[in-house]
């Protein structure tokens, strides 16, 4: 699968950014994603990508690729209480 990467991110930002892609796709296995691992990665995540628009451009181009959601994953993960966040 491609993941949407940046050629201006540092070899360090690009396995960061990736680590978060995949903890979206843990959210969608059957055990799931710690809730607080998955913060920790989106906040990494949004320091090498502050900007809204690029984080959408990223999400959506990694959604087609996994058929996932980065955002209804983070919304789910910021409104539980959960230890874990399942998606269905």
């Amino acid at each position: 699968m491609n993941m949407p990467i940046s050629l201006d991110w540092s070899k360090e930002e690009v396995v960061d950014v990736i680590h978060f892609f995949q903890g979206v796709e843990e959210a969608y296995e059957k055990s799931g994603i710690s809730r607080n691992d998955l913060m920790n990665r989106y906040r990494r995540f949004k320091e090498i990508v502050p900007s809204k628009s690029e984080e959408k451009q990223l999400c959506k181009q990694f959604e087609e690729e996994a058929d996932v959601s980065c955002y209804r994953t983070i919304q789910k993960a910021k409104a539980e209480e959960s230890d874990r966040i399942r998606m269905p």
